[in-house]
């Protein structure tokens, strides 16, 4: 069985939000696509408290996109977003959310980021995603949504090492750094990740 995964296409990260990925919006068309391609869509969903330590507001003397070092972690300090509750944390409204059937939340712990769907950094905690994916019978999984880089990127990585047939869907996504992206497609490539076109799919 298959299933789309939908990463963090939520209002922050769309353009004019707090942390906004260069056209972020313009995947929202084919993302809705998409899921009329498959039988299992989940999605996952920035959710920080507002004392959360990747936040640069919450360390002193230190500014957006600096980077430093938390609990032995190398950590992005970024603008607050997605704050549990806010409408930043929504999904955008003209995406689909109706054929979702799971969506987890992640970043919920103040101490430590979660770029991606199924750890933390640290692989200290999971999501229970891949739990939930076996329980349903799921072998492969393709991605879509926002940052590429990061949460894409990552929760890509992650589902590679679970066990699953992963496909990332490169046009269905957008970096906030084009050449970070490129590092990291070449990473997902040597883990035996695929890369596609939705457009040929849809």
């Amino acid at each position: 069985m298959k299933a789309l995964v939908i990463i963090d296409m939520q209002n922050d990260f769309m353009p004019g939000g707090a942390l906004a990925v260069p056209g972020g919006d313009q995947i929202i068309p084919l993302v809705n696509k998409l899921q009329e391609k498959f039988d299992l869509v989940i999605a996952t969903q920035d959710w920080h408290p507002e004392n959360h330590s990747s936040f640069a507001d919450n360390h002193h003397d230190k500014e957006n996109f600096d980077t430093t070092v938390i609990d032995g972690l190398e950590q992005t300090l970024w603008p607050v977003h997605c704050v549990q509750t806010t409408d930043g944390a929504d999904f955008h409204p003209h995406m689909n959310a109706a054929r979702i059937e799971a969506i987890f939340r992640k970043g919920t712990d103040p101490a430590i980021d979660s770029y991606s769907g199924f750890y933390d950094n640290a692989h200290k905690k999971a999501t229970g995603l891949t739990g939930y994916l076996k329980g349903k019978g799921v072998t492969s999984l393709y991605f879509c949504g926002l940052a590429a880089e990061y949460c894409v990127s990552f929760s890509v990585l992650d589902a590679i090492e679970e066990g699953f047939k992963v496909t990332l869907y490169e046009d269905a996504t957008r970096a906030l750094d084009e050449a970070a992206f490129e590092k990291m497609k070449t990473q997902i490539i040597e883990k035996g990740g695929r890369l596609k076109l939705a457009g040929e799919l849809v």
